[in-house]
């Protein structure tokens, strides 16, 4: 097991990760066991290490990990092996070590990855999927019905189900002629373009003949060659929203919100439906190098466009029943995807590919829409490189279940972004700061996964040198632990200023879309909380009842479930940020995030008003 100095030494310079997991460690409670059960269930990882008996001292001008020992050692152990051994529907059998710093008692705990054959470890009480937890980036996730596909290596997937009240007459038969045309372009002579449209069907795992005789489709198969009445009547929620934004940020402007234009129908069309809309909406230019005859085109590449909206519908999750947001900011483009990615977050790119739609992957791979050895991303990085624009950032989020993808429409590091990072160099950026910098002007803030994913570097690294930003007064860190972001620091401040006063407001948008709806509830984010915001302030905006209850709260409770009834209560009213709710409950931020706010985000009970960015500045949380 790994020495304590170097854990201290690993957790100072990346922090809490995927193998290692920190705690106070006064007692064993239930944030332990998950991270027992997460440690155990997650696949390749190999296990991870739980320490109690440290602490991140926040107070610090750089927060530190620091040794605070544990008190009572043995009850601790004793504790531990206990319910490791009687609150699984396994026994986890911990290796437990003690080192001492400084006389101060270390408890280390190394949890070995369950064989294959003994997945999922889960709560007894609770049962699966929800009992059981995987580890995803520094966090412990419950598990969803996707993530049981995982464990058991199930063949049988949501799109191979039968789609009740579904028949043969819901088959849109331009989509059939569609699929029929792209075939053939691959393949002229494949052996399905023999069959009839209902033999085609059924060999694609799109069509069912029941016991009664009767032939059903299954989702694969209304998805992908469904009418639009069909989705409309059987799947309603499973659309594309093309949605506007006027300016850089989400409803910016209340008077002047957003445009929208609502895109159902077969797959097969709503690809080039989608790429057509958005691409129609982009800036285009075209640059005349010197010497040469033929025009080059400027701008998002079309292919980094189409791969992504085909990514968008191979790889969502369709037991969600919500659509594929496709947001165009003045200088970005988000994709919102139902489903967090099945490949785990630093993984993406790499070879190798996991769907958790078989039957629509297939039929998108045979007709040259998509590939499925896991290339796309990595595609999709190098045409943007090529074509001298930031690379995507993807954030995948299990506990709330969603994948965005986000791509910044102007050329990076331009002329004009050079002009504006010349006021640093005396400051001896590197090119990786640099880009973080022009990153986080554009798109408000930046962690470090993206950072990461801008720039290609390892934890290690990406830590230091945004370290490095923030002693600079360039970035200014925000949240804490795993939860810690950064916005635009004093120092860098000073150049927005500057640029604003050159460029002024960003272009409007040409002329809006046909359709206008309101803003979908869980993306309207309340404006951020500031240290000028005081308990009396927020207090008189509640109802009365809620006010009396939280006058009324002491400083210990002895049922938890008040609290958490307050905390619904309160975020049922309007939307609220961690820091307003540790202001009004007065209880530390931390406590509240981790005994409070996490497990009700993981019951599905609260929610982030910013799922898109879970480490914004301005993120609050609303009641489902």
């Amino acid at each position: 097991m790994e020495m304590l100095k170097d854990i201290i030494e690993r957790l100072n310079n990346s922090d809490e990760s995927t193998t290692i997991e920190v705690k106070r460690g006064s007692a064993i409670d239930r944030s332990i066991m998950e991270t027992i059960c997460a440690f155990s269930n997650e696949p390749d990882l190999g296990g991870g290490t739980l320490v109690l008996g440290i602490e991140r001292k926040e107070l610090l001008l750089f927060p530190q990990y620091e040794v605070v020992g544990v008190k009572d050692m043995d009850k601790l152990q004793l504790d531990l092996a206990s319910q490791c051994a009687s609150l699984f529907n396994i026994p986890v059998r911990p290796e437990i070590e003690i080192e001492t710093s400084n006389n101060l008692n270390v408890l280390k705990v190394f949890i070995p990855e369950l064989h294959i054959s003994q997945k999922p470890l889960y709560f007894k009480n609770e049962g699966l999927p929800r009992g059981a937890y995987r580890r995803i980036g520094s966090s412990d996730q419950r598990c969803s019905d996707d993530d049981m596909i995982l464990f058991y290596n199930q063949t049988e997937t949501f799109d191979s189900a039968i789609v009740q009240g579904s028949s043969l007459d819901d088959i849109d038969e331009n989509a059939i002629s569609l699929y029929r045309q792209l075939r053939k372009n691959v393949n002229t002579y494949a052996e399905e373009l023999q069959y009839n449209d209902k033999e085609l069907l059924q060999a694609l795992g799109c069509a069912v003949k029941t016991q009664s005789g009767d032939w059903k489709l299954t989702y694969a198969g209304l998805l992908v060659f469904g009418s639009r009445a069909a989705h409309r009547r059987l799947i309603p929620m499973m659309r594309v929203d093309y949605i506007r934004v006027p300016g850089n940020e989400w409803v910016a402007d209340p008077e002047n919100r957003f445009t929208t234009i609502d895109m159902r129908g077969p797959l097969l069309e709503l690809v080039s439906r989608a790429y057509s809309a958005v691409s129609d909406d982009l800036p285009k230019g075209f640059l005349l190098p010197e010497g040469e005859l033929h025009a080059e085109s400027v701008g998002l590449p079309g292919r980094v466009l189409r791969e992504a909206l085909v990514n968008a519908f191979m790889h969502r999750s369709y037991r969600v029943n919500e659509p594929i947001q496709l947001i165009r900011y003045g200088n970005r483009i988000e994709l919102r995807n139902p489903g967090f990615s099945l490949k785990p977050a630093d993984q993406l790119g790499e070879p190798g590919s996991q769907s958790r739609n078989q039957f629509i992957a297939a039929i998108f791979h045979e007709t040259n829409l998509a590939e499925t050895k896991g290339s796309g991303i990595r595609t999709m990085r190098r045409l943007m490189e090529r074509a001298g624009m930031a690379p995507p950032t993807f954030e995948s989020d299990h506990g709330a279940n969603k994948f965005t993808l986000r791509l910044l429409l102007h050329h990076f590091l331009s002329e004009e972004d050079l002009d504006w990072l010349n006021q640093f160099n005396s400051l001896n950026l590197n090119d990786n700061q640099k880009r973080a910098l022009i990153f986080t002007r554009e798109a408000g803030a930046v962690d470090n996964p993206t950072y990461r994913q801008l720039n290609g570097c390892d934890v290690f690294r990406s830590s230091g040198e945004l370290r490095q930003l923030k002693e600079l007064d360039l970035l200014e860190m925000k949240g804490k632990g795993r939860y810690t972001y950064l916005i635009a620091g004093s120092l860098m401040n000073q150049g927005l200023d500057i640029k604003t006063s050159l460029s002024g407001p960003p272009p409007a948008h040409s002329g809006p879309p046909p359709a206008l709806s309101g803003p979908p509830s869980a993306l309207s984010g309340p404006p951020q909380a500031s240290s000028e915001v005081t308990f009396d302030a927020l207090l008189e905006e509640i109802p009365e009842n809620l006010r009396n209850r939280i006058i009324s709260l002491g400083k210990r409770i002895s049922n938890p479930d008040v609290l958490k009834n307050i905390i619904i209560e309160l975020c049922k009213f309007r939307p609220h940020s961690l820091e307003e709710l540790s202001i009004l409950l007065q209880r530390k931020d931390k406590y509240l995030l981790e005994e409070f706010i996490i497990p009700l985000r993981q019951e599905g009970l609260l929610k982030f008003t910013l799922p898109e960015m879970p480490n914004h500045p301005n993120q609050a949380y609303t009641a489902v």
